[in-house]
């Protein structure tokens, strides 16, 4: 080829890539059902449904794990057994009261539930579960 025929060929590459095509033609209406049907498809609904309601069974057998077989052993360490109520009050004014037990005691649950979750997910994957 020549180098007339290769600009040649370069023009018309380019009038072919900004020539307007011409827009698809619309899909005919569909039904209600089939809208319905496709939505549920395609936006992945049915999967996130199914994920939230097993997460909120999952996160009640953690919860109950936490509270029922984890936390009563600080419970047996520290004197006087409730140590969730346990109240710091600083003298200023009427009195201010911090429920320090009760923080304290969501922090931890906060980290077993973290922890717990965390070795859930971690045989999930090693189990092949995406």
């Amino acid at each position: 080829m020549t180098l007339e025929d290769d600009m040649i060929e370069e023009l018309r590459k380019i009038r072919e890539a900004v020539t307007p095509k011409p827009a698809p033609a619309p899909e005919p209406p569909k039904g209600m059902i089939a809208e319905f049907k496709e939505f549920i498809g395609k936006a992945g609904v049915l999967g996130l449904a199914i994920g939230f309601i097993f997460g909120a069974a999952v996160g009640k057998v953690v919860t109950a794990l936490v509270q029922d077989m984890i936390m009563p052993i600080p419970g047996a360490v520290v004197p006087g057994g409730d140590w969730r109520k346990a109240v710091v009050s600083i003298p200023i004014g009427s009195g201010m009261n911090f429920g320090v037990g009760d923080f304290i005691g969501a922090i931890i649950d906060f980290l077993i539930i973290a922890l717990v979750i965390f070795l859930i997910a971690k045989f999930a994957k090693k189990a092949g579960i995406k």
